[in-house]
């Protein structure tokens, strides 16, 4: 429809002229309009009252004339997120096994970290390490077992280097192929942490046997520090390095524990040494002795006896039998584990995918060479392709790393707070504090963690953050292979309904009276009525 007509007309045209052109574009106006409808045509109601504006000028009702005034929805952001369903986050898309179930956009949650790991989009992360914080009974060891189970068929590998309670043992074997190696309780089995490993493709002789020697150097220095509790002097770091090179040499590059043993003694007794090596030697020697004569004995003092099976879908080191041992034990036995477990898969070269799942992660944070030694593994993870999972029950159990304010506590929450994918269960309100100094959560979200249900956990993988349910795809079988919770079970009665004794059930369990009897003979009668009705 026009609104406004232009008419033109030559300058030389007559005054008929002119009024014959503005009838015509009168007539083209008309023809454009178009014909008037009624409000039956239309499909209006009729005005409730007749007249051009009706009520609405008096009562603020219906206008005749205009069109009726709606006012504009208003509701909470959570119902708007119901009626308006595309504000739903977008999520980190298919690749990737399906983990739970995405609870702000009620879809399945898929997860990789080689897959974010290559992701090039703002979805995608730096790292393929894992940290995994909640506290007792939250559902982490569940879900991490879904992720990595689930990874399997996806042609990753899983690697647990120590399981201090054996939860992954029937995992293992579970599953066709899975290798479990057990340690301790007279199996016979063990581990050589000094084992030279494959040989890696992707760096040269001079590379490879320099990277072998410093883990050789720091696993030994990690056992001797966590064992003294305290930093070695300069003396004694040089009489390890000189009794682990004789012990190579001696062996023809197959040193162990035993051999480094029997080097260090060797040492002790040169009382003549120039730097005073005997010194030096002394307090390794002792620490290696528990290794060789000790508690530890059979277990990483020589060579190993079994091997890593590179085609296994899971490989689990099960040292249930030596955390029994004490803590010490457990956090030497933890690192000899791990520095092995290191040694066989450090091969770019294999082109394999793994995770390697640290249960109990922060006792592989004792001292600062196993600080070192772990913060130097999470940074090469990526370059072997490999995933570390760190499980933590709170972020307070880095406080059993050094003292406060020491050099070994701040690295631990460095290396805890470099790790980009993080999966938050759970949580403590005493874990408020630390959840925002530490790891810089949002206080909404620290809020969140400590209202979460089991199987229940907050994930960030890159800038991005998910609220996720795990259990909501589990089947029953991984129920009840992954439940953690076997030794503590219901009653074996329901005791929903209230039993009341009745006056004659009283009679049964109260003692006869005894004629001729004092208050001891009285008691000492009716123990015996009361053991038959128990």
């Amino acid at each position: 429809m026009a609104r406004h007509s232009v008419l033109f007309t030559p300058g030389d045209s007559t005054r008929a002229q002119k009024r014959a052109l503005r009838m015509e574009a009168a007539r083209a106006v008309l023809e454009e309009n178009p014909a008037r409808s009624t409000r039956k045509e239309r499909a209006l109601p009729e005005p409730a009252v007749p007249g051009p504006f009706g009520p609405g000028l008096i009562h603020g009702g219906y206008w005749n004339l205009a069109t009726a005034n709606i006012p504009a929805h208003q509701a909470t952001s959570q119902h708007i997120a119901g009626i308006y369903p595309f504000v739903a986050d977008s999520g980190l898309g298919h690749r990737g096994p399906v983990i739970g179930v995405d609870l702000n956009a009620d879809a399945l949650w898929h997860f990789s970290p080689w897959e974010s790991y290559i992701d090039s989009s703002e979805r995608g992360t730096f790292s393929t390490n894992i940290l995994v914080l909640g506290a007792y009974r939250s559902g982490k060891s569940a879900t991490i077992k879904t992720l990595t189970t689930r990874s399997i068929a996806f042609g990753h590998q899983v690697v647990v280097p120590s399981d201090p309670k054996g939860e992954w043992v029937a995992v293992a074997e579970a599953i066709p192929g899975g290798q479990v190696i057990r340690l301790g309780g007279g199996t016979g089995a063990r581990l050589n942490p000094l084992d030279r490993g494959p040989r890696r493709s992707d760096a040269s002789d001079e590379q490879h046997e320099q990277m072998v020697k410093q883990r050789r150097i720091g696993t030994l220095i990690a056992l001797v520090e966590m064992t003294l509790n305290g930093r070695l002097t300069a003396v004694e770091h040089a009489a390890i390095m000189d009794a682990l090179d004789r012990c190579i040499a001696r062996t023809g590059d197959r040193p162990t524990l035993r051999g480094v043993y029997e080097e260090l003694g060797r040492l002790a007794s040169q009382t003549d040494a120039a730097f005073h090596a005997a010194d030096g030697a002394v307090q390794p020697r002792f620490v290696l002795r528990r290794f060789v004569e000790g508690d530890l004995s059979g277990l990483f003092e020589d060579e190993s006896t079994v091997e890593f099976d590179q085609d296994a879908p899971i490989v689990v080191t099960d040292t249930s039998e030596l955390f029994a041992r004490g803590d010490l034990a457990a956090q030497l036995t933890q690192v000899c584990s791990t520095a092995w477990i290191q040694a066989v898969i450090s091969d770019r070269g294999a082109r394999r995918t793994r995770y390697v799942v640290r249960e109990e992660g922060w006792r592989d944070m004792t001292s600062l060479a196993s600080l070192q030694m772990f913060q130097q593994w999470l940074k090469l993870s990526r370059h072997y392709g490999i995933s570390n999972i760190v499980i933590l029950h709170k972020i307070g159990d880095l406080d059993a790393v050094g003292d406060a304010e020491s050099l070994e506590r701040s690295l631990a929450y460095s290396i805890i707070g470099d790790i980009e994918n993080k999966f938050i269960f759970r949580v403590n309100h005493q874990e408020q504090t630390a959840l925002r100094g530490r790891l810089s959560l949002p206080p909404a979200h620290v809020e969140m963690a400590r209202q979460l249900r089991k199987g229940e956990f907050l994930a960030y993988v890159g800038q991005y953050s998910y609220l996720v349910d795990c259990f909501a795809t589990s089947t029953r079988w991984e129920y009840e292979l992954f439940n953690t919770d076997d030794a503590v079970s219901a009653a074996d009665r329901d005791d929903a309904e209230l039993h009341v004794i009745g006056p004659d059930d009283l009679e049964n369990y109260w003692p006869e009276p005894v004629a001729d009897a004092d208050l001891d003979g009285w008691l000492a009668a009716g123990i015996a009525p009361i053991e038959r009705e128990l």
